[in-house]
């Protein structure tokens, strides 16, 4: 377990009156092969915190270690033992729904930073829950979206078998107007494909999409640019982030993504965090890094404005959504998931460095569909 206390009395002065001190339990995955979207998560949050310089806010980090079993027993102890106002920091679906609704039903506001499966959009929605990166079907329906206009006809779709996973081929399909020449779910954490290669090459498919995040990604695309098979690829940014395209390389050049944030967004916002994330970590910001950095500074600016431990007043502070987003303009919809854009990016080459460029937007100021389900 790692503890960050933020300490700076001057700046301590300049905090809110009406804000208490605040107590965050982070739960993210540190180790194994999804450490890389859990650390970018981390970095990304605390590069944040300790700009802030605050006196009021401790953040409590632990390794989820991608397991449900091991998220639920940290999210117990961070709540019983820790006595945490706030939950953050989860990557993985599966772990999310085993972790908020326990929380949320019990008073704690939980901030995501990357999951945000259907169910907790739509009828279990909570009034203390926040998705501040996305709702899980956005990225995948903005390259469905984006697959429909490049006219593409018979895509080839694939994905992991786990919560996130099936968002991601429900939201394709809800923008996609072509055929489907195969549709597959995957083992989580699986790393040898060729048999979905094979499918591929035999369905006739003029184009595949894929969501395959972290090292599922790595050996897809590794495995798919050996293998011949020349159809375009198209995916959301979690399997073309920065991470993953460093380890694939070439392969991924030229390939679209779909994207609620990148590195080349025109705002001072945006700009002053991939400065501040290139000096202190050496390394270019990841979308998870990115999302990282929007839920602490969304944090910041509630407890600015109420006390964490006046749900209603802290939740309204939340929902206002007052703070300036690496994504440009940014708010919630009534379901407490964000109203944004959805870009489409090419991986480029930039020196040595293999990267993403904006070069369209596939949906704009695009919610979810799930709002109406909510009753909150």
């Amino acid at each position: 377990m790692k503890k960050f206390l933020m300490a700076s009395a001057a700046t301590a002065l300049l905090a809110s009156a009406a804000a208490a001190d605040v107590k965050v339990g982070m739960i993210t995955t540190l180790s194994g092969g999804g450490a890389s979207l859990g650390i970018d998560t981390r970095d990304g949050f605390m590069l944040a915190i300790e700009a802030a310089g605050r006196s009021d806010i401790e953040v409590v980090i632990e390794d989820d270690q991608q397991k449900p079993d091991i998220a639920v027993q940290l999210a117990d102890k961070m709540i019983q033992s820790e006595k945490v106002d706030v939950l953050t920091g989860i990557v993985w679906s599966n772990l999310a729904m085993a972790v908020v609704p326990a929380a949320t039903a019990q008073g704690l506001f939980y901030l995501s930073t990357n999951a945000a499966p259907a169910q907790l959009a739509g009828a279990g929605c909570n009034a203390n829950y926040f998705a501040i990166s996305y709702q899980n079907d956005n990225l995948h329906e903005g390259a469905g979206a984006y697959v429909a206009q490049a006219g593409y006809k018979n895509t080839f779709i694939l994905a992991p078998n786990y919560p996130a996973g099936h968002d991601s081929l429900n939201g394709f399909k809800r923008f996609y107007t072509g055929d489907l020449a195969g549709e597959v779910y995957t083992q989580l954490g699986q790393t040898d494909y060729a048999a979905e290669i094979a499918q591929i090459r035999a369905s006739g498919a003029d184009s595949v999409f894929f969501f395959l995040p972290g090292g599922m990604g790595i050996s897809f695309l590794k495995q798919y640019a050996d293998s011949g098979v020349d159809l375009p690829l198209v995916g959301p940014a979690f399997s073309f982030d920065q991470n993953i395209l460093q380890a694939v390389g070439d392969a991924a050049v030229g390939v679209k993504n779909s994207s609620t944030w990148s590195k080349d967004l025109d705002n001072a916002a945006n700009a002053a965090f991939v400065a501040a994330y290139q000096e202190k970590y050496g390394r270019l910001p990841s979308i998870y890094a990115a999302q990282g950095y929007d839920t602490a500074n969304l944090l910041l600016s509630a407890i600015d404005k109420a006390d964490v431990n006046d749900d209603a007043a802290f939740g309204a502070a939340l929902k206002a959504a007052d703070f300036a987003s690496v994504r440009g303009e940014f708010s919630f919809a009534a379901n407490n998931h964000p109203i944004q854009n959805v870009y489409v990016r090419e991986v480029i080459k930039e020196g040595e460095i293999f990267t993403n460029k904006i070069v369209g937007t596939a949906l704009e100021d695009h919610a979810n569909a799930y709002v109406d389900e909510c009753k909150m």
